[in-house]
């Protein structure tokens, strides 16, 4: 095999390396979408729990008992 046939299979193969990389690195516009989606969901979900009556009343108990602490 000659110096040059070495060099384009060396090339072929470091090409078809990169595109094998670049198949799964990253998220397409969907899976972004999906994802936002699904953030702002579970952020909506938070803010219910956190404003609802039980639990804002018990994290108000434990900032009251933070601040009445002596140092």
């Amino acid at each position: 095999m000659s110096k040059l046939a070495r060099v384009r299979v060396r090339v072929r193969v470091l090409v078809r390396r990169v595109r094998a990389s670049r198949r799964d690195a990253g998220m397409v516009t969907s899976e972004y979408a999906m994802g936002i989606i699904a953030a702002v969901a579970f952020a909506a979900v938070l803010y219910k729990v956190l404003t609802s009556g039980q639990v804002s009343t018990e994290l108000q108990n434990i900032v009251k008992r933070a601040l009445d602490v002596r140092m």
